[in-house]
């Protein structure tokens, strides 16, 4: 009962994290977003005291139910896990051994990533953090297949007059970020289908920790040496390596307490009991479920095998219409400019701030509307994410990066500080603009600023003009960059916005 228990939080726990990445529509944060602020680490970062006291709490009672139930990249890996016994067949049921706990390795990681945090090596930090490592992992290769789902039945809708789905376009936001997702994958499967949990107990800083706090749980697995046989049939399913059968002895700072044990014993030697740390070790009070007979395991398993199957409908590929301008000439794609200081999203305060607290999960360019933040490619602040305007512009209605940012690297604001917070200035260059290469007027640039910071004036290079160019007030300027995406002017804007340091009210 204890792993049916367990089994079904866990799933539950990682389709709604899940669910919260892939979606792109911004609805589901409404009612999950409290699923990335119980994640151990973002809760750290924001100093969100309650939900670390609740976390460490839950460990010390219940030993790392965390790794095995909230943490989406543990049950990630134990799904691998799980495929990796079923593909293999009757020699991958059983494919597990008790090792020596590797304390080296695990304690100089959690050095490497406490001094990165420090040194404000955010993106070293990111790669070794459990839930930012999930997230780019869910938001690079999972929420693309969700996309194209998406726009399958959108397809098919818009057939049956129906307008229940839009389709939305699916791209890639950073080839950097991409292949470290892909790696990332990689790495997980090969060792969850060699040795179950060796990420948890060698590599994940937050397993460490919570490993040493699990140490003195309250609530542990147990074995009854009179009852045990030696014969080795818990080891062997022990995903994390911890049970040494021949001494009858558990590694509590690496068990996850995923009651696979408990159901694989034959002889209800094992099981999970209330064994205060202060006590003498013959002294234990059994829980509501310590084990269970033969017959009850059997049942148990019985019960619990239920068919998952994912549909993953294969739509119709539509071919790739030419985006053309009035059906005449086609349209070229903007390019990036090269800008001296990257654009931080409003909240972020200033870029010591950002770096340090930021992880790189992804969250927030999963769920930006406007398609504007974007994963850095700079090494030093690699993975996060940064604001670039080909696509669209930071509406300043928008605070949707703000709501879903777990960790406090982009503070929360409302819809009327956002409008006043200055994050950049736009800057005009000259040859670029269609008033000087084309000779033409345009004014979209100052048509649509929603702060009044541009303003068209006459050329002092040409008096004689009637064409009028954009001055822009820095002063008034918040850098939402809707001048530089809504310039006609292609491959590059006739003006970009260059961020700040340090973001400040206007």
């Amino acid at each position: 009962m204890l792993r049916t228990i367990r089994l079904t939080l866990a799933i539950i726990s990682l389709a709604l994290i899940t669910l919260l990445f892939v979606d792109f529509t911004g609805t589901l944060h409404t009612w999950l977003g409290w699923m990335a602020r119980i994640q151990f680490l973002p809760a750290v970062l924001a100093l969100n005291v309650g939900v670390v006291m609740l976390l460490v709490a839950l460990t010390w009672v219940f030993g790392r139910v965390y790794c095995s139930i909230i943490c989406p990249l543990g049950i990630f890996q134990d799904f691998l896990a799980w495929i990796s016994r079923k593909v293999g067949g009757k020699r991958r049921k059983l494919p597990y051994s008790y090792s020596p706990a590797k304390s080296w390795l695990r304690y100089g990681m959690l050095a490497v990533f406490v001094i990165a945090l420090v040194a404000g090596l955010g993106s070293l930090a990111a790669l070794l953090a459990p839930y930012s490592s999930y997230g780019r992992i869910a938001s690079n290769l999972l929420q693309p297949l969700w996309m194209w789902g998406n726009n399958a039945l959108a397809y098919l809708a818009e057939r049956a007059d129906s307008y229940a789905f839009y389709e939305t376009e699916v791209w890639l936001k950073s080839l950097p970020t991409f292949i470290i997702a892909v790696v990332t994958f990689v790495v997980l499967a090969v060792l969850a289908w060699r040795g179950g949990r060796t990420y948890c107990n060698t590599i994940c800083p937050v397993g460490t920790v919570l490993g040493f706090i699990a140490r003195y749980s309250w609530f542990r697995i147990s074995i009854d040496k009179e009852k045990c046989t030696s014969c080795s049939l818990c080891s062997r399913r022990c995903k994390a390596a911890c049970i040494d059968y021949k001494h009858h002895e558990v590694d509590l700072s690496r068990c996850v307490a995923c009651m696979d044990c408990i159901e694989q014993c034959k002889h209800d030697a094992i099981s999970y009991r209330l064994q205060l740390p202060w006590k003498k070790k013959g002294v234990s009070c059994p829980a509501s479920s310590t084990g269970s007979t033969q017959s009850n395991a059997d049942n148990t398993r019985r019960s619990f095998l239920v068919g998952t199957a994912l549909a993953l409908g294969a739509s119709a590929l539509k071919a790739q219409e030419k985006k053309v301008d009035g059906g005449l000439a086609p349209i070229i794609d903007k390019k990036r400019p090269v800008r001296q200081t990257p654009i931080l999203p409003p909240g972020a305060k200033n870029a010591r701030h950002f770096a340090q607290h930021c992880t790189a999960c992804q969250l927030c360019v999963s769920a930006c509307p406007n398609q504007v933040l974007r994963p850095s490619t700079d090494m030093v602040k690699l993975m996060q994410p940064e604001m670039s305007y080909e696509r669209g512009y930071c509406r300043p209605e928008c605070v949707r990066c703000s709501e879903v940012c777990p960790t406090g690297a982009i503070s929360l604001i409302d819809r009327a500080e956002k409008s006043s917070i200055k994050i950049g200035t736009a800057v005009w260059t000259r040859q670029n603009c269609i008033t000087q290469t084309d000779g033409q007027p345009c004014d979209n640039c100052a048509r649509h600023c929603p702060s009044g910071a541009i303003v068209m004036v006459a050329d002092a290079q040409h008096p004689d003009s009637d064409i009028r160019i954009p001055a822009i007030n820095a002063e008034l300027c918040i850098g939402c960059g809707a001048c530089e995406t809504l310039c006609p002017a292609r491959p590059y804007s006739a003006i970009h916005v260059e961020g700040i340091e340090v973001h400040h009210i206007i």
